[in-house]
């Protein structure tokens, strides 16, 4: 089988947003029990319509025979952006310096379980970062996912750490990750 790849903007998301939500639901089933409750399933379709409403939103997404395998999403920073004032020590002004068109967020990458360790994930993510055109990309990553599996394979892919970040009462903390958009 073939994993065939299409990129889809915010114009978009009403023709691509059934295929994102399958993906969502099967990837965050718990174990062999059915879908994640539907208010899990609202909360993440209410987060990606509001990434989706964020200046220059787009998703790539890899299909096998019509099905969706795995998806990969994201969008700019704006120049007035409070992604950077959740970290726990504070990072010099030369690494939060937004201009709305430096810094794009990669809000999500999700592969169904078959397609796991193809390379899948990797393509999602090259073939999303090739169509951005800002100069690096962030993301915030659960270090204890995989027991750090995941945050090993960001670091493959070239993200480095430079940060923890926490939200407002939250317990857990997240590693916030950086790499160019473009590895020289």
């Amino acid at each position: 089988m073939t994993v065939e790849f299409s990129m889809a903007d915010a114009e978009h998301l009403p023709f691509v947003k059934h295929s994102l939500l399958e993906v969502h639901a099967e990837v965050w089933r718990k174990d062999a029990e059915p879908a994640v409750d539907a208010g899990s399933d609202k909360s993440f379709e209410a987060r990606l319509e509001a990434a989706a409403s964020m200046p220059g939103w787009t998703v790539a997404i890899g299909y096998e025979n019509g099905r969706p395998v795995g998806y990969c999403h994201g969008f700019c920073l704006a120049a007035d952006t409070d992604w950077w004032s959740n970290m726990i020590l504070p990072l010099p002004k030369y690494v939060t310096w937004e201009t709305g068109q430096r810094t794009a967020v990669l809000s999500e990458i999700a592969v169904r379980k078959p397609w796991r360790g193809t390379g899948v994930a990797s393509q999602l993510h090259e073939i999303w970062l090739s169509l951005r055109q800002e100069e690096r990309v962030t993301l915030l990553v659960d270090p204890a996912v995989g027991d750090g599996a995941l945050q090993a394979a960001c670091e493959t892919w070239g993200y480095r750490r430079v940060a923890d970040h926490r939200e407002l009462h939250a317990t857990t903390a997240h590693t916030a990750m950086i790499r160019p958009v473009r590895h020289p």
